[in-house]
């Protein structure tokens, strides 16, 4: 039987772009000068395991390595964005930032919707309740956003978020990559963060009904308890989609988060299209050589 096709994906950086291969992880960044400096780690034993393909669990280590990866990558690409190429290392606020922002993120996705729909007295099925809950989640999302993309470097950021994806479609259409072959392709694919993202909202909705209306305190327990699950539900749609997107019916569940990403990717010029192409090829070329030797666990500043 043949081997499974390794899915390549990544995330736009500052000035770059990060491609997670099979045994590394890539990023590519622009310096002052023009420079293209592209950065190559062997990817921990816990991101390349058994659990990392078995269902469900593999949704909820994915989440943990897209966090970790991504203030890893983030910190790189800022240092080499400012001519710091050498500096490398990530200090603890940071993480703490991070913290911070997963619990902001907790609170304002999930809790603020909850409230809202208790505050405007809904008092109807338990359904009903998750569905006005849910619908608030979604605009709220929405919104959030429009407003970030209405922020210049936040829109340099979406259109290396752009070149990444023309980079992956290119690859997985077996075109050249090459910025004349790539260009041509979208700047949306079906495994984007965003699209997931959206998942999450209306899987979300699902999973809530089913809680029902109970206590508040019970509510509230349950929407900070149950977004690993949640999390790990929207994966395995995303992965099913991936593996399916010739099917129509699944063309049209995966269409609402290929709209989505219109708001979190833009078209991106030749030099940014370059930086793309540079790490997703960095990344193919280091999934052909030897396993590199890497660590057992990650610490807080390296992988």
């Amino acid at each position: 039987m043949a081997a499974k096709k390794f899915h390549y994906g990544g995330q736009a950086v500052i000035e770059g772009v990060m491609i997670r291969g099979e045994k590394n992880m890539v990023t590519a960044v622009r310096k002052p000068d023009g420079e293209v400096v592209v950065n190559k780690e062997p990817l921990p034993k816990a991101y390349t395991g058994k659990l990392r393909a078995t269902p469900l669990i593999r949704g909820i280590i994915v989440l943990i390595e897209s966090l970790v990866f991504g203030i890893q990558t983030l910190t790189y690409s800022a240092n080499v964005a400012i001519g710091e190429e050498d500096s490398n290392q990530i200090s603890g606020w940071v993480w703490v930032a991070l913290a911070v922002s997963m619990v902001f993120a907790v609170a304002f996705f999930f809790l603020g919707p909850l409230f809202l729909t208790k505050l405007i007295g809904v008092q109807t099925s338990s359904g009903f309740f998750s569905l006005v809950e849910g619908l608030i989640r979604l605009a709220m999302f929405l919104i959030y956003l429009w407003l970030v993309s209405l922020m210049p470097d936040i829109k340099r950021v979406f259109a290396y978020h752009g070149a990444e994806h023309k980079a992956v479609n290119g690859y997985e259409a077996g075109a050249p990559l090459e910025p004349d072959a790539i260009r041509k392709y979208s700047k949306a694919h079906v495994r984007c963060g965003g699209s997931f993202l959206f998942v999450v909202l209306i899987i979300a909705i699902i999973v809530f009904s089913l809680v029902g209306k109970h206590a508040l305190w019970i509510m509230v327990l349950s929407r900070i308890l149950l977004v690993p699950v949640i999390a790990a539900l929207a994966y395995e749609f995303i992965y099913f989609g991936a593996n399916h997107v010739d099917n129509p019916v699944v063309k049209i569940l995966l269409t609402p988060g290929l709209w989505l990403q219109a708001l979190t990717t833009r078209e991106p010029d030749d030099a940014q299209l370059v930086v793309g192409i540079s790490a997703m090829k960095a990344a193919i070329e280091g999934d052909m050589e030897p396993a590199p030797v890497v660590p057992e666990s990650v610490s807080g500043q390296t992988v």
